[in-house]
């Protein structure tokens, strides 16, 4: 049994491996630029080996670290007007905190929501008079004075408050279920709110509100006989006094965007007709849309223009992209990556945008495409093995979180790592999946887990059958709802896998439910249809506490201890009857919540799984 309360640095002078150079070296996040500055941008990097948000000036080239604090930060917004940079300040990973400000530069002047007007470096409370709760979305008004902060607590439920420098904050929206910041006018007239008032945390409904809370307009695709339709907001329109909010819709079955003009209340559906799920923003001048189209773990971007309808596609690599954004100028900047190649932010004019200096990643082998029958459909998966390796292999079911997620062809440092070891991953793009529809996000209701488990074992039993996988060595892993599937999934098919390594897991259910952030709460109440007291057989027929007793694989858990996702509680229920039984187990804690933004935290994680693999899986 393990435990932290830092991470460990490499040695001076250590030859490092590639898998570990992987992790290490500095990686940034997309720039996100100010609407009306656009020469200044925040980004995310690890350059210290923490990740924090950087401000960069395009225009001078010159950068600066915003935040520093031990377990990182990731959560930032920069102001349309460019003076501002708002951060998200928890406790130590545990995502309940305040918003806070610093300037952007050295004696800029005007002030936003609040009063003092700090220096760049001197973050100062960003909306003064707001407790601390979890975050639900933020906008900020072009003036630099107007904001609008949605909030999550365990007493209030939602709600969105509004603030203006030197005012006191005003709630204009409070519910008890799940509901955030969707978006803000260009003019600040207009508030986007998502909700899920009539309960189904995993279909959101809009409601477009004034200033002063009331209702401008409404779209809810749950009533009227449209059960299980879901609407995002995507954004209002770039342009002052237009009334265009960007829609996100799955009335055909799949993600698709509409423009909903909020004040007439008339609704242009695009019709693209492309597979898989479509997203889209804005382009600056408000004429165009710059489509995401992901089908089949892979994406690519076109440029949809409203007036002819023509849609032209912007040329990018094979592989996925991770963010995009349309500029001034009529470029594009986009994160891409692919299995095989490392994450690089490019632009449509030929150039890389931002290289971090220092180690470069080393690249890894790409994925396999396989698609296996299975008791719901097709199940797509992606495999990677050694080059020039054949079966059957050692394996590794690393299994996505979410559940609402999708794996990818994009770069992963830990798949990466199992591969320089020697063996096969095989990733699951199970029922609960994005990617492949809305019947397949949403097929995993009520038989939680035990939906996403099926799948797994068709595709595992293709490993096996096929001649890739060894049936002596497999290893099922995940992190968070990975997690839980893995421990599900030694309970449920305890002949099935030969070790276990669950990273963050929901291992006790009940527990889970009653100590987690309260929308995560009402996300299982979605899924399981209730309450643990509403229906507490569907909570014991999907929580791994229920099973644990059957569980023959050794099982390595790690998880954070102040992590509200899947508090630690509940993981030490199941780890004390692991224990009570004589189970092989190791469990390691550290000091961060779900997850960790340390570099060196990680890499210690990752040895330590490794570890653990080379020790029981006996090869």
């Amino acid at each position: 049994m393990t435990e932290s309360n830092g991470s460990t640095s490499p040695e001076r002078g250590e030859d490092m491996p590639d898998w570990e150079k992987r992790f290490r070296a500095p990686r940034v996040s997309l720039p996100d630029w100010a609407e009306d500055a656009p020469h200044r941008a925040l980004f995310v990097s690890n350059a210290t080996g923490t990740y924090e948000l950087y401000a960069w000036d395009r225009t001078t080239g010159e950068q600066r670290q915003v935040t520093d604090r031990p377990n990182g930060t990731t959560d930032g917004l920069l102001s349309p007007d460019g003076e501002w940079i708002w951060w998200f300040d928890d406790t130590d990973g545990d995502e309940f905190g305040i918003w806070r400000r610093q300037r952007f530069t050295p004696g800029a002047s005007g002030a936003g929501p609040g009063s003092s007007g700090a220096g760049p470096g001197t973050d100062e409370p960003a909306a003064f008079g707001l407790e601390p709760s979890y975050p639900a979305g933020l906008a900020i008004g072009r003036d630099g004075r107007t904001a609008v902060v949605g909030r999550s607590t365990d007493e209030d439920g939602s709600t969105i408050h509004l603030v203006r420098a030197g005012q006191e904050p005003v709630e204009i929206y409070r519910h008890r279920e799940s509901a955030g910041v969707g978006g803000l006018s260009h003019d600040s007239a207009l508030i986007a709110v998502e909700h899920t008032e009539h309960g189904d945390a995993m279909h959101s409904a809009l409601r477009v509100l004034r200033p002063d809370g009331s209702t401008v307009a409404e779209l809810d695709d749950t009533k009227g006989g449209r059960v299980e339709l879901g609407l995002e907001a995507l954004g209002f329109a770039p342009v002052d006094g237009d009334t265009r909010l960007l829609v996100g819709h799955q009335r055909r079955g799949r993600w698709e965007p509409l423009v909903w003009d909020v004040a007439s209340g008339e609704e242009t559906d695009l019709a693209l007709e492309l597979p898989g799920d479509v997203a889209a923003e804005w382009y600056p001048d408000g004429s165009a849309l710059l489509i995401v189209h992901s089908f089949e773990a892979r994406s690519e971007l076109l440029r949809y223009d409203l007036a002819t309808r023509e849609l032209v596609r912007v040329p990018t690599p094979p592989g996925s992209v991770s963010g995009a954004t349309a500029r001034p100028d009529g470029t594009v900047e986009y994160l891409w990556s692919s299995a095989a190649e490392p994450p690089v932010v490019r632009s449509t004019s030929g150039r890389v945008v931002l290289d971090p200096p220092g180690m470069k990643s080393p690249g890894s082998v790409p994925v396999e495409d396989v698609w296996v029958e299975g008791p719901g459909g097709r199940i797509h998966a992606l495999v990677q093995k050694p080059a020039g390796a054949t079966g059957p292999l050692p394996t590794v079911f690393d299994i996505h979180g979410g559940p609402t997620w999708h794996d990818s062809d994009s770069f992963a440092a830990g798949p990466a790592a199992w591969v320089d070891h020697g063996y096969a991953v095989v990733r699951v793009n199970y029922r609960g999946s994005t990617g492949y529809g809305r019947e397949w996000t949403d097929a995993l209701k009520h038989r939680v887990g035990l939906i996403e488990l099926e799948d797994i074992a068709a595709v595992r039993e293709w490993a096996v059958s096929s001649g890739l996988a060894d049936p002596q060595r497999l290893i099922l892993t995940g992190g968070s709802w990975g997690g839980y599937l893995t421990l599900l999934g030694l309970g449920t098919q305890p002949d099935a896998w030969t070790i276990g390594i669950a990273a963050v897991p929901v291992a006790d259910y009940v527990t889970a439910y009653h100590d987690e952030m309260e929308t995560l709460k009402a996300m299982d109440r979605t899924l399981l249809g209730g309450t643990p007291e509403e229906v507490p057989e569907r909570f014991e027929a999907s929580s791994p506490l229920t099973y644990v007793d059957a569980v023959k694989a050794p099982v390595y858990i790690s998880a954070g201890v102040n992590d509200p996702r899947c508090p630690i509680r509940q993981v030490e229920n199941y780890v004390d009857r692991l224990a009570a039984r004589g189970a092989v187990h190791e469990v390691y804690r550290y000091d961060a919540g779900h997850g960790s933004l340390v570099v060196d935290e990680r890499i210690k994680q990752v040895r330590l799984e490794l570890d653990f693999a080379e020790r029981h899986l006996g090869r």
